[in-house]
C-alpha cells in the first residue's frame, strides 16, 4: 500500500492510499476533489474507498464530487457523524474494523474535536515496517485539536489511546501546524531537549517549504504536550497531577497563544 500526501486548501493534507495490485485507491479525508482526481489519474487508479475521520467541511468537502465520478465507491465514516458526512454509506465506531489493499485497519472512536471523531490505525505487516494512523484532527505533529463539540475529559481519553500505540507508528494528521504547535510548546516545555532539536528541525523544513508530515508517534510522545501530561514541567505549569486537568489547562492556554 502506497500513500500519496497531498496539500489542499491553505494547510490542509489529503491522503490518497494506493493498492498497485489491482491499481484500486482509497482517500482519506478528502477536502476537495480536483487533487484526488489528479493524483488518481496520475496513477491510472480506480477510486473505491472513502475514509472520513469527521465531518468538518475541510475534511469532506470533495465527497460528492468524488462519487459523481466513481459512484461505486464507498464513503466510511463515524456513525455519530451520520447526515453529517455527504455520500456516507457505512458506520463505523470503536473497534470496527476496515480493509483496503489487503490492510485491515482499527478504528477507534476518539471524540473531543468534534463529538463523532474517528481515527484509523494500519498495523505494520513487518517488524522492520512503521504503523499507519490516520487521526485526523485529533492529534497533531506537535499538537491536537481544539475542542469544537466535545470536552477536555474526552480528548484526553482519546489522545490516550492513540498514545497506547507502537512508537514506530507514523502519525498522518490533517493540517501542516506542527511549526506553530511546538513554538506553543516551548512555552510550556521549554527545558525539553527533544522538542528543542525538533522545534530546529521544524523551522528549517518550513523555511524550504518541505511538509512535516508524516511525523513518527516516538516524537510525539517525547514533544508533543498534549501527549505529556504525566511530565514533571507540564504539571507543574497546570498545578496538578491529574492527566484531565493538566490537559484542560494545556488546552486552554494553545487557545489563547
Amino acid at each position: 500500500m502506497d500513500i500519496y500526501r497531498l496539500p489542499a486548501r491553505t494547510d490542509n493534507y489529503i491522503f490518497v492510499l494506493h493498492n498497485p495490485a489491482d491499481n484500486t485507491a482509497a482517500v482519506i479525508d478528502p477536502a476537495d476533489a480536483p487533487p484526488v482526481l489528479q493524483k488518481l489519474k496520475e496513477l491510472g487508479a480506480t477510486l473505491v474507498t472513502i475514509f472520513n475521520t469527521h465531518h468538518h467541511n475541510d475534511h469532506v468537502g470533495g465527497n460528492r464530487e468524488l462519487i459523481a465520478q466513481f459512484p461505486d465507491a464507498e464513503v466510511y465514516g463515524s456513525a455519530q457523524d451520520q447526515g453529517r458526512i455527504p455520500e456516507q454509506r457505512h458506520f463505523l465506531g470503536e473497534g470496527d474494523r476496515v480493509t483496503f489493499a489487503d490492510r485491515t485497519a482499527e478504528v477507534f472512536f476518539v471524540p473531543g474535536h468534534t463529538r463523532g471523531h474517528i481515527a484509523y490505525y494500519f498495523p505494520p505487516t513487518s517488524d522492520d515496517e512503521p504503523g499507519e494512523l490516520f487521526p485526523g484532527d485529533t492529534l497533531f505533529a506537535g499538537g491536537c485539536g481544539r475542542l469544537f463539540e466535545g470536552t477536555a475529559e474526552q480528548m484526553a481519553v482519546s489522545l490516550a489511546k492513540l498514545r497506547k500505540l507502537p512508537d514506530h507508528t507514523r502519525v498522518w494528521c490533517g493540517h501542516e501546524y506542527t511549526l506553530s504547535n511546538l513554538k506553543f510548546a516551548m512555552s510550556v516545555d521549554g527545558e525539553n531537549e527533544e522538542l528543542r532539536s525538533r522545534l530546529t528541525q521544524v523551522t528549517a523544513a518550513r523555511q524550504q517549504n518541505q511538509p512535516t508530515i508524516p511525523s513518527m508517534l516516538a516524537e510525539e510522545k517525547a514533544t508533543n504536550p498534549f501527549l505529556r501530561w504525566n511530565a514533571p514541567a507540564l504539571q507543574s505549569v497546570a498545578s496538578s497531577e491529574d492527566p484531565v486537568t493538566v490537559f484542560a489547562h494545556i488546552r486552554k492556554l494553545k487557545d489563547s497563544f
